[in-house]
């Protein structure tokens, strides 16, 4: 039988969903119509100022102001998630104990509940008459209104990221590598540094800069406990809402720009990671 008549008798491959040309056509719509419209429009608000009114609107001291505080809070928020959720995902993956679904459950909490509510429970808890913020206060230690209440915000709303990205890859770990190590005489610093750390890196650092992008981006978990202080404890996005509620929509979309560059630049960074993530694991097999 020639090549042309199997080819022909071969059955054609029948796909779940419609070919390429109608899915690529709807992916792409969507994208258009969710994330690029948006993001042009803001663009093409801030042109309307000008170089140099723009320039002015993004550098005022209250404007540079927020810049510190977002950074300096996303910042601290990443560093506790990054070791505390590299800890809570070790213990998911290498534990049995009661409770372990439900705390498993309550990583994503973060994520389902709603961003205001978040900040409302924390000034419940936190606030200069919460439920552990008023022993907190005689002590000197203020989370209401003050830059660590803007940390504790941040973090309780990004600290998933640390630990899904990091949880699957302990898992396809296995303790198995662990015991081979022992075997060989290894401290258990030295399995952890050398046997380890090298396999979790990428997925770590993946993790902890989509947990910066996350905490560089809230609002409505900050706004309740932070008391939105100019200077003290405003971050840009509040400022943005700000300048909107001032009808100033030239200034917002500024100041909006800014925090759309931070955005890219670090999901440019996490592709970078992923791909070296892929590359390392493609080397290790």
């Amino acid at each position: 039988m020639s090549l042309a008549v199997m080819t022909r008798s071969r059955p054609a491959t029948r796909r779940v969903l419609p070919g390429f040309g109608l899915t690529m056509g709807i992916t792409l719509l969507y994208v258009t119509l969710i994330i690029l419209l948006p993001v042009l429009a803001m663009v093409l608000k801030t042109t309307e100022l000008g170089w140099a009114e723009y320039w002015r609107q993004i550098s005022q001291p209250r404007a540079i102001a927020t810049y510190q505080i977002t950074l300096t809070a996303a910042l601290a928020a990443t560093v506790f998630n990054a070791l505390f959720g590299l800890l809570l995902a070790w213990v998911l993956v290498r534990y049995e104990f009661p409770g372990k679904r439900l705390l498993d459950m309550l990583v994503d909490f973060p994520f389902a509940l709603p961003t205001a509510v978040a900040g409302l429970a924390l000034v419940t808890v936190l606030g200069r008459n919460g439920w552990i913020g008023q022993f907190l206060e005689p002590l000197g230690i203020q989370f209401a209104f003050a830059l660590p209440g803007v940390i504790m915000a941040m973090a309780f709303t990004s600290l998933p990221f640390v630990v899904r990205s990091v949880q699957p890859v302990l898992e396809d770990l296995g303790p198995e590598f662990e015991e081979a190590a022992a075997s060989l005489g290894a401290t258990r610093w030295q399995t952890f540094s050398r046997v380890i750390w090298p396999q979790i890196t990428p997925a770590f650092l993946s993790g902890s800069v989509l947990c910066f992008a996350r905490s560089m981006s809230e609002f409505g978990a900050i706004v309740f406990i932070a008391g939105n202080l100019p200077f003290r404890t405003e971050v840009t996005s509040l400022l943005v809402f700000i300048r909107l509620e001032e009808y100033n929509y030239g200034a917002a979309a500024a100041l909006a720009s800014v925090l759309l560059a931070v955005a890219f630049i670090t999901l440019f960074l996490t592709n970078i990671l992923q791909a070296w993530q892929v590359r390392y694991a493609d080397r290790s097999r």
